[in-house]
């Protein structure tokens, strides 16, 4: 039984699998509430269906990029339950999440918002395999990588952002079911090795370097 957490963005989604098939899940956005409502809605997932924690044998984490304070918040989370547990974890980007969640018809390009001109991205291909792999990123470099592609479909919550321009978009509303099936014989990790993935440094380490 696997254990899904992802709190990379303004959203919990977590779920439960078991054997291919979704015991619970949550999908909901806390906005600045995450830190303080992530823990406490994963336990009451668990309490909501007959699943106790001890029951977990594998924990599937996304670890970056996206908010630096979601990220943390998911991977603490997660390392305690592995630690307390005594089962290994599994991590991903919220990117391959993403691309993974879509249909397979076309050449995806997830992409998270970054600021300033950037983004987070990646180009996957309609086998799974990277076209490029997850990257922060100029806007204006992502699209000569995407120049002689000719289909594609982006898929973001940051349409409004993204400054890139696509026949097809999709909003991201993660299949857990899916990407658990897809992750679930990954490499695992003893949790004290798992870290973010940021793709960039933060605000403050980048200040420390200009200095």
């Amino acid at each position: 039984m696997i254990l899904y957490i992802d709190t990379s963005s303004n959203y919990l989604y977590a779920g439960i699998v078991k054997e291919g098939k979704l015991q619970a899940e949550i999908k909901k956005e806390y906005g600045h509430q995450l830190s303080q409502e992530a823990l406490p809605e994963i336990v009451s997932m668990f309490e909501s269906t007959r699943i106790v924690p001890k029951d977990i044998t594998k924990i599937i984490v996304v670890n970056g990029p996206g908010s630096f304070t979601g990220i943390r918040i998911g991977i603490t989370i997660a390392k305690v339950y592995a630690w307390s547990l005594n089962i290994p974890i599994t991590t991903i980007t919220s990117l391959e999440a993403m691309a993974i969640t879509s249909k397979n018809d076309l050449i995806r390009v997830p992409i998270i918002d970054a600021r300033r001109g950037y983004c987070y991205a990646t180009i996957v291909d309609e086998n799974d395999n990277f076209i490029l792999e997850p990257a922060y990123i100029t806007y204006e470099n992502l699209k000569k990588e995407l120049e002689e592609i000719k289909n594609y479909k982006i898929i973001t919550n940051d349409q409004d952002k993204v400054e890139v321009t696509a026949k097809t978009w999709e909003s991201y509303n993660p299949d857990i079911v899916k990407i658990v099936d897809k992750y679930k014989n990954k490499e695992e990790l003893n949790p004290h090795a798992v870290n973010p993935n940021y793709l960039k440094l933060t605000e403050a380490e980048e200040s420390r370097n200009s200095c």
